[in-house]
């Protein structure tokens, strides 16, 4: 797991992962026990503590299927971007196939590859219909794309990003 950087716009809280991981974290909020009771549960299947298991999948199923130098994004359905992994020698490209592949999921709620082909969905901004991207659902609703990009065949990405899937 050496050589691997994440990122992340992660709430607060830390996480802890073998490896060299970063993670960026606001600053810890003095929240009411009240307040903490009725938080969306949204917020746990996205927890720190999920996405540090997401980014140690990552990694993990990137090495399984033959050392792929991806990129990995998960993306709130509100477009934040909350994880950001890089596999050692990931290609510059990678990151923003990665990112559009994660919008396109979350925002149409399906697998990127089942949108392959699509030319309407092809010409919105930011959309990207190959393989490599998969929504997150919550109470059957998506709530987070994940995005792979940079394995030389988009099932690759698709696979990994289903292994990150299953992390969370």
């Amino acid at each position: 797991m050496a050589g691997v950087v994440a990122f992340g716009a992660i709430a607060s809280g830390a996480a802890a992962t073998t490896g060299t991981a970063s993670a960026q974290s606001a600053p810890a909020r003095n929240i009411p026990s009240a307040a903490a009771a009725e938080r969306p549960k949204v917020d746990y299947v996205l927890s720190n503590r999920s996405l540090a298991r997401a980014a140690r999948a990552a990694v993990v199923a990137a090495g399984r299927e033959g050392r792929q130098r991806v990129t990995v994004v998960i993306m709130e359905r509100s477009g934040v971007i909350r994880l950001v992994v890089r596999t050692r020698k990931a290609g510059p490209q990678t990151y923003e196939s990665a990112k559009r592949k994660a919008y396109t999921a979350v925002a149409f709620g399906r697998p990127t590859s089942a949108l392959t082909g699509n030319a309407t969905i092809n010409q919105i901004p930011g959309t990207l219909t190959l393989p490599g991207g998969v929504p997150v659902f919550y109470k059957g609703f998506p709530i987070a794309g994940i995005g792979v990009g940079g394995a030389p065949d988009g099932r690759i990405d698709e696979r990994i990003a289903e292994a990150v899937r299953a992390a969370l």
